[in-house]
């Protein structure tokens, strides 16, 4: 090798890594429960899906966060979001990106193998925020394939990387993953029902108006829900090891979240965003770690009222 090909080596080696650093920090900062799982992924593993939700944080930024804050109008956003969808996929065909948390995906994307197919509906999804303030059944499905279940897919196959899996398990995987990441969109949907629609005009789930949100719609959205984790569930034994802690860890933490939302009167959802207490996430996280996978969740018994003000 010549001292310019080495140099030029170097360069790419240190880049690659400063972005990989940076998509860690993006998430770590963002999500306390995401770095408590993500902790017991193997360090390869560890990376890939560290950049992947970088990525998803960036884009969810440009819809609702920052792009906002700074008075940027519909149209204004939906271009920049077009743009870093180009970027991505420019970025994925060509291995490079000005934006580090965009090369860190890319790396990602091009070591695991996927691209377009996962990423378009993705951004196809964050578009449509800016536009539908309400959803058909057929306009939810979409959305939540494109918003969570392709987020999903992209980390089981930083999860299968290296590994060979016979097509009726594989099978089997992706319909775990598809569906586990229906839950974590529905169960942020049901505990963020206020807010969303009080500040941002949203009422995702069909057929739902948030000023008469009663039981009935309450109890319906959670069976669903609940179906998800069982059938996501079922496939997490057959996980590599690098990976299976992990997502048993996020499995406990949006269950119990779920038994919190259940025993929750439909009436405060829709006032209250509620959360899982830092001490009950240690304790599931302890549990994952020694390798104890979730089981079904009973119902929760009634909330005292200190523990109810925890959840708030």
């Amino acid at each position: 090798m010549s001292g310019e090909t080495a140099d030029l080596a170097r360069a790419r080696s240190l880049y690659d890594r400063v972005a990989v650093e940076t998509a860690g920090i993006v998430i770590h900062r963002y999500s306390t429960s995401f770095g408590l799982a993500s902790r017991l992924l193997s360090p390869s593993v560890r990376r890939h899906v560290d950049n992947i939700y970088a990525l998803v944080r960036l884009a969810d930024e440009v819809v609702d966060g920052v792009a906002a804050s700074a008075s940027l109008q519909a149209p204004e956003i939906a271009r920049l979001l077009d743009t870093l969808e180009k970027e991505t996929l420019d970025a994925i065909a060509v291995g490079y990106s000005t934006n580090l948390v965009v090369h860190a995906f890319a790396l990602t994307a091009r070591e695991v193998s996927f691209g377009a197919e996962l990423v378009s509906p993705f951004y196809a999804s964050m578009r449509a925020d800016l536009t539908e303030t309400e959803h058909t059944p057929e306009s939810f499905t979409e959305y939540v394939y494109g918003s969570a279940e392709v987020v999903g897919l992209m980390c089981l196959c930083a999860f299968l990387e290296g590994h060979t899996i016979p097509d009726d398990r594989r099978t089997t995987l992706v319909d775990g993953a598809r569906h586990l990441g229906a839950a974590f969109q529905k169960i942020n949907f049901l505990r963020d029902l206020s807010a969303d629609f009080a500040g941002l005009g949203r009422s995702y789930f069909p057929g739902v108006n948030v000023s008469t949100f009663g039981e009935t719609a309450k109890r319906d959205i959670l069976d669903d829900i609940d179906n998800d984790l069982r059938i996501a569930r079922a496939s997490l034994p057959l996980l590599p090891a690098s990976s299976r802690r992990a997502v048993a860890l996020a499995q406990g933490l949006f269950g119990e979240l779920t038994r919190r939302l259940r025993q929750t009167p439909a009436a405060v959802l829709a006032e209250t965003r509620i959360r899982v207490p830092n001490p009950v996430k240690l304790r599931i996280a302890a549990s994952a770690a020694a390798g104890r996978l979730p089981r079904e969740f009973p119902p929760a018994s009634p909330l005292s009222p200190r523990t109810a003000e925890e959840t708030r």
